[in-house]
């Protein structure tokens, strides 16, 4: 009987592997970019052409093979990386599955160039696979490797590339992907002799982002620093101010190494529930470093996918970790504007507000800084000075935050002390609204309001929250009501977090209210003292900081 099943050629073997490794030019710049990084390169180039379709050209200047290694370099399962499985754990090496050059070689026309010592190197080629001749070679130290009419031998795989654009855009990622992982390193692409990228050697992280996207959006960023147990995650989260429903940058990395996980992704927006409004989706720079026998990287064959040991433990850690981000003053200034004792002082978590965040005084007596004077303009804005500035506090965003943090208190404990009115409200409301108070009636005690039904459609408020003296209960019942019948605050995963962003909104104190000084001085104490001060619930700002050094240099001083 004929057996039926056989031991597939290699030529055979080296294609199937390459339809794992290799979909696109993208596909193959990775693997040959991640190759150099590997071999410690501290400037990598890349050309292509056609958006790779008839030319991809990865040079560096790493370590370089000897003549036996390149000539290893292109049999399946041939790696410097590991020895044995035990290797497979922890591995901390971009590559390792030593496949990536011959799958490669086996659907181009290849060429590879290598010196270990900068005088004498080897230049070896292939053409679908087959070796065609291991030649001397004259380079500098490192290695090019040049990949030529790819997918010529497998036209049906070449038909289903994307056009010349798309397939340099598929490109452009890659590399600047890879950019974001080692700043240290610089990197070039270019396109049809076309500079698309140009990134020289950054000393940090947040210059490399500026060089790679501009300083507008790189001035969008706060950093990310958090660890717990054996999880730190470092990196950038955007602005809430700057979150809009598209064109968001989600890049996430574990152990230095790219992957696709909506799921982390997912964990960090959830740092940002009630200071965006819902449905933004706001940009994320994370870097997951974690033991290594805590996530495999060998699940996917292009390694861009793990599977961590414990996945909730990693999103909660990754939520706490942009939460903390978020909570300083300063996530409402620019990145690398400069700190003040505002931010300083929220940073450090503080629970009480003290007379230090302010600016001293030299010439007040006793110990005690002496507290700054609080001006309002446009009675809108309140300004005070800061030991390296001016801030400037939006009344209303504050106001908002402080009673959204209050209310969620409220809600999920005992409730508000209400106050209980001389004279009841008797107030009327449409159906939707009738409804909307009595899937609320909870939710309105809590926060202050007791209201029965009394006939028709109107109801009777015996009790009110007082959250300050200019508070009108009627309005903010009636505006509240509405808001949440016609479903304006919708898209909150959280329902008592709609309600209270609602309710916040609705209660604060207006623009164009004025305030005497001790109200004023309140507010702000107030602010301070939230968890998330720096945004109100709708993202936008609470306070601006105008750096002492940008006013030295608007006055020519500088």
């Amino acid at each position: 009987m004929t057996a039926t099943i056989a031991v597939l050629p290699p030529q055979v073997a080296d294609q199937i592997a390459a339809g794992e490794v290799v979909e696109r030019p993208a596909s193959v710049v990775k693997e040959l970019v991640e190759n150099a990084l590997d071999a410690g390169a501290q400037a990598i180039r890349v050309d292509i052409e056609d958006g790779g379709k008839s030319l991809i050209r990865v040079s560096d200047d790493g370590s370089g093979m000897s003549r036996v290694d390149a000539e290893l370099a292109l049999s399946r399962h041939a790696t410097s990386k590991i020895r044995e499985t035990a290797d497979l754990i922890g591995v901390g090496t971009f590559g390792f599955r030593g496949e990536a050059l011959p799958a490669i070689a086996s659907v181009s026309r290849f060429e590879l160039e290598t010196s270990v010592d900068g005088r004498t190197g080897t230049r070896l080629r292939a053409v679908g696979g087959k070796r065609e001749g291991v030649d001397d070679a004259v380079r500098q130290r490192g290695t090019t490797v040049t990949v030529r009419a790819l997918f010529y031998n497998t036209p049906a795989r070449r038909k289903f590339l994307r056009a010349q654009a798309t397939e340099t855009r598929a490109v452009v990622e890659v590399v600047t992907v890879l950019a974001l992982t080692r700043p240290e390193v610089a990197f070039t692409l270019a396109s049809d002799e076309r500079p698309l990228i140009d990134v020289r050697p950054a000393a940090r992280a947040i210059d490399r982002v500026h060089a790679l996207w501009g300083r507008e959006f790189a001035d969008t960023l706060v950093p990310v620093a958090h660890r717990e147990g054996p999880l730190e995650v470092r990196g950038f989260a955007q602005r809430p101010a700057q979150a809009k429903p598209a064109g968001r940058k989600g890049h996430v990395f574990v152990r230095g190494r790219p992957i696709r996980d909506p799921f982390i992704l997912r964990a960090g927006e959830a740092g940002y529930r009630s200071t965006i409004a819902p449905g933004d989706r706001p940009s994320l720079i994370l870097f997951l470093d974690l033991p290594g026998d805590a996530v495999d990287v060998n699940v996917h064959p292009a390694k861009l996918e793990v599977r961590f040991r414990d996945k909730f433990f990693v999103e909660k850690v990754v939520e706490q970790a942009v939460r903390a981000a978020l909570g300083p003053l300063t996530a409402a200034a620019p990145l690398g504007a400069g700190d003040s004792g505002l931010g300083a002082w929220a940073a450090a978590g503080g629970s009480a507000v003290p007379l230090e965040m302010f600016a001293s005084d030299s010439r007040a007596p006793g110990p005690e800084p002496r507290a700054p004077s609080l001006l309002q303009v446009f009675d809108t804005y309140i300004i005070f000075q800061t030991d390296s500035g001016v801030a400037i506090v939006d009344q209303h965003s504050a106001h908002e935050r402080v009673l959204f943090e209050r209310a969620m208190h409220q809600l999920t404990g005992d409730g508000a002390p209400a106050q209980r009115l001389l004279l009841p409200l008797t107030l009327e409301f449409t159906a939707p609204e009738l409804e909307a108070i009595d899937a609320h009636r909870e939710s309105l005690r809590r926060v202050g309001y007791e209201v029965e039904p009394f006939s028709g459609r109107a109801v009777v408020v015996h009790t009110a929250p007082n959250p300050h003296p200019r508070f009108d209960a009627a309005r903010c019942l009636g505006e509240l009501v509405a808001d949440l019948a016609g479903g304006r605050f919708g898209g909150w995963a959280n329902r008592l977090e709609r309600f209270a962003a609602t309710y916040a909104c609705r209660a604060a104190i207006k623009a164009g209210q004025r305030l005497d000084a001790d109200e004023m001085r309140e507010l702000v104490m107030r602010l301070l003292a939230a968890t998330l001060p720096a945004h109100d619930v709708h993202g936008r700002p609470t306070v601006v900081q105008l750096p002492k050094d940008e006013l030295e240099r608007r006055f020519g001083r500088t």
